[in-house]
């Protein structure tokens, strides 16, 4: 009986820190990094890379490969409500205000990662990292 009720615990306790884990992971998560570590992440190409500036802003540049949601514009909200929320959403903006606003608002709505240029374009391109220009 003693053996059994042992067995037993010991099921439970594995069977409960399986479930804790999975729920660990599940928890969406926003990351703030600097603008090197933001190009290292970028360079696995497994998510979707958003501008969150205004056209004015994207005129003076852009990082490659990204989709232009402009944060000031009430259309945000649709637009995020179209990506999906399992794979990794890399933000950024000028400074890092509006993506660190914006991280909280996707991590809120169930985005499973988001990735935050932690001090913005600005610093990308003071970094020397590369920028694309509209032609």
């Amino acid at each position: 009986m003693k053996h059994a009720m042992r067995s037993l615990l010991a099921i439970f306790l594995f069977s409960s820190v399986s479930v804790l884990a999975q729920k660990a992971t599940d928890t969406p998560v926003i990351e703030n990094v600097d603008a090197k570590k933001f190009n290292e992440l970028l360079e696995k190409k497994d998510g979707i890379l958003i501008d969150l500036r205004t056209p004015g802003e994207i005129e003076k540049g852009f990082i490659k490969g990204s989709v232009m949601i402009d944060y000031t514009d009430k259309s945000y909200e649709k637009e995020f409500a179209k990506l999906n929320k399992d794979k990794p959403t890399y933000v950024y903006c000028a400074g890092g205000g509006r993506s660190g606003d914006a991280s909280t608002y996707l991590k809120e709505h169930g985005f499973k990662k988001v990735i935050n240029l932690e001090k913005g374009f600005n610093d990308w391109k003071k970094q020397g990292l590369p920028v694309e220009i509209k032609k």
